[in-house]
């Protein structure tokens, strides 16, 4: 297979790597001999005078000590190799505890959206057959309201507070409470508290096998249809997507590292990019619980002088936009990733200008543990470019319709295909769902995508868009990622989504829903003819919308699905 994009590989990444025959919980292992004394991760609620924090930090010697006695816990409890153990939990240092005690017996980590209603919550316990759940003590009132409709039968709480000395603790509850967060759980019947549990047992669990093979993970997606379902991602899958990224960041300096923990990590980049990759390397990972206003990321930067800042465009396009963005210090900032949404050129060069480092966009599904694709770092950066494979990463584009034959050919280099991709780090399929995995991998490894894509000469990829989110316009096929770069070119544009719209002549239509920077101001009109400048007449939106806000997911993805949603109600008149 012809690779033209390892001719744009910086110096020092190789197009094969070797990847370690571990676990992961392994890396977490080798790199408390080697940084046993240093931070590894540390969370900060609130910065006081005199350099005192609101939070906690502890070593790698610390949290492996923690690791092993709830891994002690879990056994004693009854989990065994291969059972799933849920976890409900906003960024904390419970989390990185809780995912690696699982993994040390074998465990299959289930990662849980906290902001999951009750019926979410209940059809990915049961599809799961979760029968253990670590979860914040204010998401608790949820799990009792279906936890007799799932095999959940034991419960281990969790209290933002747990780590934070006196007086400290008190002063966070007190706050909690006030705002309605906080929820009083009493141990007993099937409930432990978390703490309780580090207490109690012994950093002394079993030696249990694991092989790389192994799943590590069930991590639930709409994939390529939008039906949920687990993505069963093995412990090699993760291990050789951590490595990948570790040799994408070409200065990455072991046991040096700051790491931005923002991004959720119960979203599998968090989880990949920040929390399992700042862990390898032997970094500090600075944990944010919650990333909003954006002063909270900034401000964390500025004093813990983080050096590795993955994220979503969301938050670049806040720091840039951020009023007082000059106040702060952010040079440390030497690399950052974007995943999970497209990232606006205009945002990169001045996301860099502000801090001196290199923001560049990737791409990556769940299915692939995430990231498939990266612009180099500090080599050639294309606009609009989702970058090139990682190394032993294959890509190719194939047609959306089968030929006579009932085959889907290659496409050629700048037409249109669907992205299909092999590599170490690809799924070993869908949990319990033969034909979804049947639909999107096949015999020979390859996974299908369900997003469009084109590769230059170069061997530089640029996204489309999904299948199913082109607009067909009058017989036009439009992609909104296109529409949507121009309209961030606006000056006065701060945030962007478009979508297609029910039209009784052209069935679909191009409407925009816009919000406006701080201060700026800007007509519908004025809009519309800036894309008139810009686009072909059959691309230019037919209707723009202002909002104060855009709905998002909460790694800071647009939610397109949710403006049509809405539209689709309008026109039904409900």
């Amino acid at each position: 297979m012809e690779k033209p994009w390892l001719a744009h590989y910086e110096d020092g990444v190789p197009a094969q790597l070797d990847y370690p025959a571990v676990a992961l919980h392994q890396m977490l292992d080798e790199t408390v001999v080697r940084y046993g004394s240093q931070t590894a991760v540390k969370m900060v609620l609130r910065y006081l005078p005199g350099g005192l924090i609101v939070g906690m930090q502890m070593s790698y010697n610390e949290l492996k000590d923690k690791v092993d006695r709830l891994a002690t816990a879990l056994w004693e409890m009854g989990v065994r190799k291969g059972d799933r153990v849920a976890v409900q939990l906003p960024n904390s240092p419970h989390t990185l505890i809780a995912f690696y005690a699982a993994l040390k017996i074998g465990a299959i980590v289930v990662n849980t959206n906290p902001i999951y209603t009750p019926r979410e919550m209940q059809h990915q316990l049961s599809d799961s057959g979760a029968e253990t759940m670590i979860l914040l003590n204010s998401f608790y009132p949820k799990l009792q309201e279906i936890q007799a409709r799932t095999a959940v039968k034991r419960v281990i709480i969790c209290r933002i507070n747990d780590f934070t000395g006196f007086p400290f603790n008190r002063m966070v509850q007190r706050t909690q409470a006030k705002e309605g967060q906080w929820v009083d759980v009493d141990e007993g019947d099937g409930v432990w508290q978390f703490t309780s549990l580090l207490e109690k047992y012994p950093p002394t669990p079993p030696a249990i096998a694991v092989e790389p093979d192994d799943i590590a993970l069930f991590q639930y997606t709409g994939g390529t249809t939008g039906v949920p379902k687990a993505a069963m991602l093995s412990h090699h899958n993760l291990v050789a997507n951590v490595v990948q990224c570790s040799n994408w960041l070409t200065d990455l300096e072991p046991g040096i590292e700051v790491f931005m923990g923002a991004i959720p990590f119960f979203h599998v980049f968090g989880m990949t990019v920040a929390m399992a990759l700042s862990i390898y390397c032997g970094g500090r990972l600075i944990v944010v619980p919650n990333p909003r206003p954006i002063d909270n990321v900034m401000n964390q930067i500025q004093r813990e002088k983080a050096t590795i800042f993955p994220g979503v465009p969301t938050m670049y396009i806040g720091v840039i936009n951020h009023p007082e963005v000059k106040k702060y210090d952010l040079t440390t900032v030497k690399a950052c990733i974007s995943g999970a949404a497209p990232l606006p050129m205009d945002v990169q060069e001045k996301f860099g200008q502000i801090t001196g480092g290199r923001l560049v966009e990737g791409y990556g599904l769940t299915e692939a543990a995430p990231v498939t694709h990266c612009n180099p770092v500090y080599g050639l950066r294309k606009a609009g470019s989702i970058g090139v494979p990682l190394p032993d990463v294959e890509a190719r584009l194939v047609s959306l319709e089968p030929d006579a034959d009932g085959k889907f050919q290659d496409v050629a280099p700048g037409d249109e295909g669907e992205l299909a991709l092999r590599g170490p780090q690809v799924m070993m399929g869908y949990w319990n769902m033969p034909d979804e995995t049947a639909n999107v991998k096949d015999d020979e490894g390859w996974l299908y995508t369900g997003d469009i894509a084109k590769m230059d000469e170069d061997g530089y990829f640029y996204i489309v868009d999904r299948k199913k989110e082109l607009i067909i316009a009058g017989g036009y096929n439009i992609v909104p990622r296109e529409v949507e770069e121009v309209l961030f070119m606006h000056p006065a544009v701060f945030e962007a989504v478009v979508a297609g719209i029910p039209h009784p002549v052209r069935g679909e239509t191009v409407k925009a829903y816009v919000v406006l920077k701080p201060g700026a101001t800007a007509t519908a009109d004025e809009l519309i003819a800036f894309c008139r400048e810009n686009l072909a007449p059959y691309k230019v939106p037919r209707e723009v919308e202002f909002r104060s806000e855009l709905p998002k997911s909460m790694v800071g993805k647009f939610l397109r699905r949710v403006l049509v949603e809405e539209e689709a109600r309008k026109a039904a008149g409900q």
